[in-house]
């Protein structure tokens, strides 16, 4: 039996059970918590101990396991992240990757293929590092990576990303779960680059794919193997596709026979400083379905009566998951 690793040590795939698939515990500017706290409303242990609340909460609703994509330039802390774990009966699995929808940090920026210090790609290494050995000296291991495509299109930094990612997956087996603008077909680029890369693309998810309506464009995508990240729901404001909306799409998908290569989550949060709740609360910012329990209060009552099958709920939240994180690793 394939095992998959998680914060507090690998699990068997069997005991995942069922899954968030995009996911965040925490997203944080580190310096803005360390220096300016009262302008993010930012208290270590009160956050602490909420999350574990909400944690505690999500596993008493029916969820077994949460894969947090938290990764580079999002504030990813594993020490903080150990802690909340040990007080959850929660499977967390962390991921390994990079965020940006244009250029890369700094160092990466000048080093590297491409770079003013021309050379080898730094991030293969590094991501590949995160699943065989651990992130940095906490023994932690990723099980998936992460990488993003928006508006800006495959830049130069986002194209580096995704081919490190690639290369990184290649070395270790783990699946690939990304951000894309939808409404742009971005998932159609990254599947592009990753099949250049000799990605088999069955071990993607391309993500937020549940913001489009295009029928066509998911079909185009699940068609060449990759799942279908169902996975904003309780984001129904602005831009973003309302409930009933994201419903229907999942609900036309399963009866087009679609069940086998979609996921669903939230890509929510315990609580993040790019809008913290409290600032946005009675604000048009406002989002008062997503959170973590959404999906299992509302969104699974309302597929069943769409007519969803329970053995398709099965499928979206509990097989299709194990499928992309319990493959088992290659030797590198």
């Amino acid at each position: 039996m394939a095992m998959v690793e998680t914060v507090s040590g690998p699990v068997e795939e069997n005991s995942l059970g069922s899954v968030l698939m995009h996911e965040h515990v925490f997203i944080l500017t580190p310096e803005m918590e360390q220096d300016y706290p009262e302008t993010v409303k930012w208290n270590e242990e009160e956050k602490v101990a909420s999350a574990i609340a909400e944690l505690n909460a999500l596993k008493a609703a029916g969820i077994d396991t949460i894969v947090d994509l938290t990764v580079l330039t999002m504030g990813r802390y594993l020490p903080r992240l150990a802690r909340i774990a040990a007080e959850t009966d929660l499977n967390i699995v962390v991921a390994s990757g990079l965020y940006t929808f244009d250029a890369l940090p700094r160092f990466l920026a000048l080093v590297g293929p491409g770079a003013p210090i021309e050379g080898p790609e730094p991030m293969i290494d590094m991501f590949t590092k995160d699943v065989l050995e651990g992130i940095g000296d906490t023994g932690i291991k990723a099980g998936i990576f992460k990488c993003a495509t928006d508006v800006q299109g495959v830049t130069p930094g986002v194209e580096r990303v995704l081919r490190a990612v690639a290369q990184a997956h290649r070395n270790t087996g783990a699946p690939i779960s990304t951000h894309t603008n939808a409404a742009m077909k971005r998932g159609l680029d990254q599947q592009k680059i990753f099949a250049e890369e000799g990605v088999d693309l069955t071990r993607v998810v391309i993500g937020h794919s549940g913001d489009s309506t295009d029928l066509d464009y998911l079909k185009e995508v699940a068609d060449q193997g990759s799942t279908l990240g169902m996975d904003r729901f309780g984001m129904d404001r602005g831009a973003y596709s309302d409930f009933a909306t994201r419903v229907g799409v999942v609900a036309d998908l399963c009866e087009a026979g679609y069940a086998d290569r979609m996921v669903l989550s939230h890509d929510a949060n315990c609580w993040m400083d790019w809008l913290p709740k409290e600032v946005a609360k009675g604000t048009a910012m406002e989002l008062p379905n997503w959170h973590f329990r959404h999906i299992s209060e509302e969104v699974l009552p309302a597929l069943r009566e769409r007519g969803v099958s329970e053995d398709h709920i099965t499928l979206m939240m509990e097989t299709n998951p194990k499928r992309l994180l319990a493959a088992p690793k290659v030797a590198y």
